[in-house]
């Protein structure tokens, strides 16, 4: 089982940036991709960005195109979520998990790791 723990959520203006990050351990990195997802209070989890194992290809929900960029450190068995220009919107708990899935995908079944979630509060 991967274990999965987040870090870097915080408080920023809106505008501001934020950079998170999410270590694995447990089973060899190489076996799985990571995906971000995020939970406002009173919506449903939503994908956010993820990013392919082998091929480094890396997909983002529309709302944050142009804004987030997710990046993985295979060394350091870390994914990285670069948050720019964040908006009021974008506050949320967000989510790092794994998926044996290598390409990624956002079906949150498919993911089998998850770590506890780091708090991002963009104001106004």
């Amino acid at each position: 089982q991967v274990q999965v723990v987040e870090s870097g959520g915080g408080l920023v203006q809106a505008g501001g940036s934020l950079r998170l990050s999410c270590t694995a351990s447990g089973l060899p990195f190489d076996g799985y991709s990571m995906g971000w997802f995020r939970q406002a209070p009173g919506k449903e989890r939503e994908g956010v960005a993820r990013i392919g194992r082998y091929d480094d290809v890396s997909f983002y929900t529309s709302s944050v195109k142009g804004r987030f960029f997710i990046s993985q450190d295979s060394a350091k068995n870390t994914v990285y979520l670069q948050m720019d220009s964040l908006k009021v919107e974008d506050s949320a708990v967000y989510y790092c998990a794994a998926t044996g899935e290598v390409f990624g995908t956002f079906n949150e079944r498919r993911y089998t790791s998850w770590g506890q979630g780091t708090q991002v509060t963009v104001s106004s």
